[in-house]
């Protein structure tokens, strides 16, 4: 079975409790052999939730769990149906602009240890990644009512949201020393990741609502 959930984040009303031990239960099972675990598919389905055009439920569920044939599985349809479920209230909850509680696991599977943030935020970019266009191309794709400057603020308004996701991936510290620059170290890189840690629930919250405005 899949790891128990950090003590550290409680876990989230999108499913009663008994229903998110299931559903762990299940995305362990020989027959989704391929299928995320349960932190990743949270972070997975508030990118897929979002965008210009939000990701069709058949292809993160397959995505999610694995393929597009687990789900001629006695454990694949129930996985499925559990997720359907998780992914409505999860969706309710960002369009009314609630900030939902994360599912994290421990960092190196000890339970009075850290959250471990670093999956659910890969799985989130990996999200961004799979929708059918990209994100930063739909500002190029409008009608020409909207003036480049107010084009560049919702630019800045996205990158700055995805920040704290760069961040916690390491993909902020990796871009940074490609391009010669320095990222810090110590106490001020710890004050920065726990910033991020900390904002990362209202940055994905405030992008799904950005784009709901889109659309």
């Amino acid at each position: 079975m899949a790891e128990e959930m950090g003590i550290a984040q409680p876990l989230q009303a999108q499913l009663a409790d008994h229903q998110l031990e299931r559903l762990e239960s299940l995305l362990d099972d020989p027959s989704l052999p391929d299928a995320m675990r349960l932190d990743e598919i949270q972070g997975y389905l508030c990118a897929a939730l979002a965008g210009p055009q939000p990701k069709a439920e058949t292809e993160w569920l397959a995505d999610t769990l694995g393929g597009e044939d687990v789900q001629e599985s006695a454990a694949g349809r129930e996985a499925a149906a559990l997720l359907r479920a998780f992914a409505t209230s999860l969706e309710a909850e960002l369009a009314a602009g609630e900030p939902p509680v994360l599912l994290l696991y421990p960092r190196h599977g000890d339970e009075s240890g850290p959250s471990d943030y670093r999956p659910w935020c890969q799985a989130y970019l990996a999200g961004v990644d799979a929708a059918e266009g990209d994100w930063f191309d739909f500002f190029g794709d409008g009608d020409g009512s909207d003036s480049a400057e107010s084009i560049s603020q919702e630019i800045s308004f996205l990158d700055d949201r995805l920040l704290p996701l760069m961040v916690l991936t390491g993909e902020a510290e990796a871009a940074a020393l490609e391009s010669g620059e320095e990222w810090p170290q110590g106490d001020e890189r710890a004050q920065i990741e726990a910033q991020c840690e900390e904002d990362l629930p209202q940055a994905v919250t405030n992008i799904y609502r950005f784009w709901m405005s889109k659309r």
